[in-house]
C-alpha cells in the first residue's frame, strides 16, 4: 500500500470518529430546537394575515389604477 493510501485511511478513521461523537442528538439539543421554534409559531398567523391583506391591497390598487 503507498504511503498516501496509509494517510488517507488514517485521516478518515480519525474523522469518523470525532464526526460520531459530535452527531449524539441529546434531549437539550431537542429542547433548544423546540424554542427556537416558538417565536415563529406565534408570529406566522399574523405574518399570513399581513402577506394576505398586502396582496389584496396590491389587487384592489391595481384595479382602481385602470379606472
Amino acid at each position: 500500500m503507498s504511503h498516501m493510501k496509509k494517510l488517507l485511511q488514517r485521516n478518515k478513521s480519525q474523522t469518523g470518529k470525532s464526526n460520531k461523537s459530535d452527531k449524539n442528538y441529546t434531549f437539550l439539543d431537542f429542547i433548544f430546537d423546540v424554542l427556537s421554534c416558538i417565536p415563529e409559531l406565534i408570529f406566522l398567523p399574523f405574518k399570513l394575515i399581513f402577506w394576505l391583506l398586502r396582496g389584496v391591497g396590491r389587487l384592489n390598487g391595481g384595479v382602481f389604477d385602470f379606472v
